[in-house]
C-alpha cells in the first residue's frame, strides 16, 4: 500500500474546496488541516487529465485496520513508544501503524498523556479555518485588553517557584492556598473541593461571581489544572510545570482579574483542578458531583492547558472539542480573528485534558491549547521551565478567551 498526499484548497470562508482527485471505492483517507492522505495500491485518478502536479507518494506496509490516530501531549506518545511506526507526524496529531489489540491496550494506558483511536473513513483530524473576523465591540475589546503580560508573568513566576505542584504534595497545597487567595482578593466567592487522587487527598479551587440577571441564570466556566508532574524522576522531583500547566493556571488568574468587575447577566465560574496529571481526577470528580439541574445550567466550558509555547512559525491556538462544542469553537474562532492575530486550528477529537469529562457529560467544552505542529518535548519533566514560555502567545490566547467569555456571560458596558 502507498500513501498519497494531496494539498486541499480552501475558499475564503475556510471551507475545504471539493477534492481535485476523486477517491476510488475502498480507498482510505484522512485529512490533517490542508493535507489529505490517501491509502491505496494505485494512485488516485486526476479529476482532469493533464492538470495538477504529481502527487507525492511513499510506501507503507500497512492495512486499513492498522491505521490509528494519536492525539498526544508534547511528544509523550513518541517518548513512551518509540517502537510504534509513525506514518505521518503533525506534532500533537500522529498517524501510526498499530495492530488493533495493541492499540486498545495503549488507549487505556495513559489517558492524560495521549489518546489512540482507529482511523475512520474520510476522517478530518483537524481543520485550519480561515479567519472570520467581525467588527470589534469596544467594551469587549477593553475587557480583552485588560490581559497584560506583567500580571501574567508575575503569576507564572509564583507558580513555578513551588518545587513541584504534584497533586498530593504539600507544595501543591501551598499553591492552592496562594491561588485561592488571589481570586478571593479579586472579589470572587471561593471554596475548596476535596478530591481523591490514587487514594490520597487533593483539592480543586472553585471561584464564582454571580451575574446580574434575574430568574434562572446560566453558568459560563473557565478551567485549568493547577498540578504539575515529573514522570521520569517521581512525585518529589522538581516539576516546575511552566507550560504544563502553569501557563493555563496563570491564565485563569488573569481571566479572573480581567472579568472581576463584570456586569454580565450570567454567572462566571472559574475552577483550578487538581489530579489532572494522574488521570483527570479533579475534573471527573467535579462533574460527577454535579446534580442534573446544575449540569443543565452550564452552557460553556473553556479549558486551558499548555498555552505558553510557540511551536509553529506563527503564534497559533488549537481549539479542541466535540460535535456538541461546535458552536463554541465557531465563536472562539471568531473572537480570535476579531481581537487577536492568532492562527486557529480546530479539532473534534477531544483527549487528554479537563474538557473531556464535561463533554462526556453532555456539557459543551473546548480545550484551548498552543498550536502544536512541532510540539515541544519538555512537558512532564524538570525541563518545563519558565524561560521557554512565550508571554505574547499567552496574552493572545487569553484575550481570545476573555472576549468569548464576556460574550457568553452577557457582559455589558459598565
Amino acid at each position: 500500500m502507498k500513501i498519497f498526499t494531496q494539498q486541499i484548497p480552501f475558499d475564503p470562508a475556510g471551507r475545504a474546496v471539493a477534492d481535485t482527485m476523486p477517491l476510488k471505492p475502498g480507498v482510505w483517507s484522512v485529512r490533517f488541516g490542508s493535507e489529505k492522505l490517501m491509502f491505496s495500491d494505485e494512485p488516485p485518478a486526476p479529476k482532469a487529465p493533464g492538470r495538477g502536479a504529481r502527487i507525492p507518494s511513499r510506501d507503507a506496509d500497512v492495512s486499513p485496520e492498522q491505521l490509528h490516530i494519536v492525539v498526544q501531549n508534547g511528544r509523550l506518545f513518541q517518548q513512551h513508544h518509540p517502537e510504534v511506526p509513525v506514518l505521518h507526524d503533525r506534532g500533537r496529531f500522529l498517524l501510526v501503524k498499530l495492530d488493533p489489540r495493541d492499540a486498545r491496550k495503549l488507549a487505556k494506558e495513559a489517558e492524560t498523556c495521549y489518546g489512540v483511536m482507529p482511523l475512520a473513513g474520510e476522517q478530518v483530524v483537524f481543520d485550519e479555518p480561515a479567519p472570520a473576523a467581525r467588527a470589534p465591540v469596544a467594551f469587549v475589546k477593553a475587557l480583552a485588553d485588560r490581559v497584560q503580560r506583567a500580571s501574567v508573568e508575575a503569576s507564572l513566576k509564583k507558580l513555578v517557584s513551588f518545587k513541584t505542584r504534584h497533586s498530593t504534595s504539600t507544595t501543591f497545597s501551598k499553591a492552592v492556598t496562594w491561588a485561592r487567595k488571589q481570586m478571593k482578593d479579586m472579589g470572587y466567592t471561593t471554596r475548596l473541593q476535596t478530591i481523591t487522587v490514587s487514594g490520597k487527598s487533593s483539592r480543586n479551587i472553585i471561584a464564582e461571581k454571580a451575574g446580574s440577571g434575574s430568574g434562572k441564570r446560566n453558568v459560563i466556566m473557565a478551567t485549568a489544572h493547577l498540578d504539575s508532574v515529573n514522570l521520569k524522576d517521581g512525585p518529589a522531583a522538581p516539576a516546575p510545570g511552566a507550560d504544563d500547566n502553569g501557563s493555563g493556571s496563570a491564565g485563569l488568574l488573569e481571566i479572573a482579574r480581567a472579568l472581576q468587575s463584570h456586569h454580565g447577566v450570567h454567572d462566571l465560574r472559574l475552577v483550578l483542578f487538581g489530579g489532572e496529571e494522574q488521570g483527570l481526577f479533579g475534573s471527573k470528580q467535579y462533574v460527577a458531583g454535579l446534580s442534573a439541574a446544575e449540569r443543565s445550567r452550564i452552557k460553556a466550558v473553556v479549558n486551558m492547558d499548555m498555552i505558553g509555547s510557540v511551536n509553529t512559525p506563527v503564534r497559533s491556538v488549537l481549539l479542541e472539542g466535540a460535535a456538541l462544542s461546535q458552536t463554541m469553537i465557531d465563536k472562539l474562532s471568531e473572537a480570535a480573528a476579531t481581537y487577536t492575530q492568532l492562527k486557529v486550528e480546530t479539532s473534534l477529537h477531544p483527549f487528554n485534558s479537563d474538557h473531556v469529562p464535561f463533554i462526556d457529560a453532555g456539557i459543551p467544552s473546548v480545550l484551548t491549547i498552543e498550536g502544536a505542529d512541532n510540539t515541544n518535548d519538555r512537558v512532564h519533566s524538570a525541563n518545563d521551565t519558565i524561560d521557554k514560555v512565550d508571554y505574547d502567545l499567552m496574552v493572545e490566547i487569553l484575550r481570545m478567551n476573555v472576549a468569548f467569555l464576556a460574550d457568553q456571560i452577557g457582559a455589558a458596558p459598565a
